[in-house]
């Protein structure tokens, strides 16, 4: 009996070393198989986040916005007194308003906007650029009313001695109509 025991129970424990690499097997494939599975869920969830954002960046930097941004160099321009400066950003303006589609500015706000972007652009007088900003940021917010140009906050500010608005990013008060002499007469009279 002791002769076949030896036998029997090398074959039972090589049995069960093949059971076990078995187990082993199958715990490393299924192992294989949820690495995998982690590994493709974290790369749909970085594809669907850099969607997202490429998306958010898109929808924020629309023809719009950069109608705003170039009214707001216009503004900062005439704030310092820089006709020169005032004149290049009329003329981002003026590109700014022409690329935008047609569906967003309409053909009668598009021209209003256009003619006096256009005399800012072409007149190197402060005080005619100034006159015609003040028609300019009328139109602008008359549009601005109408049509979502930006994400952020757009501020109405008010000069009680000039008797004239503008638009401004921020809520300090920095005049474009009087420049140094008077920076900060004026006050917020609506937000967007």
């Amino acid at each position: 009996m002791h002769r076949f025991a030896v036998p029997v129970i090398i074959l039972l424990y090589i049995n069960q070393i093949t059971k076990m690499k078995s187990k082993i097997h199958e715990t490393k494939s299924t192992i294989k198989i949820s690495v995998r599975k982690k590994i493709l869920l974290l790369m749909a969830f970085i594809a669907t986040v850099s969607v997202q954002q490429t998306f958010a960046q898109d929808s924020t930097k629309t023809p719009s916005s950069s109608i705003l941004t170039s009214y707001y160099n216009l503004k900062d321009a005439l704030v310092v007194s820089n006709a020169n400066a005032a004149s290049v950003s009329a003329e981002e303006f003026i590109n700014a308003v022409n690329s935008t589609d047609k569906e967003i500015i309409k053909e009668q706000s598009r021209t209003a906007l256009l003619s006096d972007a256009i005399a800012i652009s072409q007149i190197k007088d402060l005080k005619i650029q100034r006159e015609k900003f003040a028609t300019l940021s009328v139109n602008l917010f008359a549009l601005a009313k109408k049509v979502k140009l930006t994400t952020v906050p757009v501020y109405l500010q008010y000069c009680p001695m000039k008797k004239a608005s503008w638009l401004s990013n921020n809520k300090a008060i920095k005049n474009p109509y009087y420049g140094s002499a008077m920076l900060t007469c004026g006050s917020v009279k609506e937000t967007l």
